[in-house]
């Protein structure tokens, strides 16, 4: 009796830590990025053509923000939603700076 509970606890070990692990994800076609209610940017990578415009929606019940590279930091309170344009081709991290350790994102802008 003891090995199986100590195998159905290795085995929910393994299943909660195989959810936390972030592989490399495949940039999705969007110009759309939810924030959740779980401290994350879903999807996390984004690819869009120059000329697109962003739109982060703030879907969680705590305030977060969206700080790309070098531009000011967009503060997005619980409902609230941020746009911004991206002009020139190119990979463009962003981060949310009250949160740097869970939320990170990327855009990837490609020609038209």
């Amino acid at each position: 009796m003891r090995l199986l509970v100590l195998g159905g606890a290795l085995v929910m070990l393994g299943l909660v830590t195989g959810c936390g692990q972030t592989a490399t994800a495949a940039p999705v076609h969007t110009d759309q990025v939810n924030l959740p209610p779980s401290y994350r940017f879903d999807p996390a990578v984004i690819q869009v053509v120059a000329g697109t415009t962003v739109t982060w929606t703030n879907n969680d019940h705590f305030t977060h923000s969206v700080k790309v590279q070098d531009a000011p930091d967009h503060v997005i309170r619980p409902g609230e939603s941020v746009s911004i344009v991206f002009d020139t081709p190119g990979s463009y991290s962003y981060i949310c700076t009250f949160h740097t350790k869970d939320m990170k994102g990327t855009v990837i802008v490609a020609n038209s």
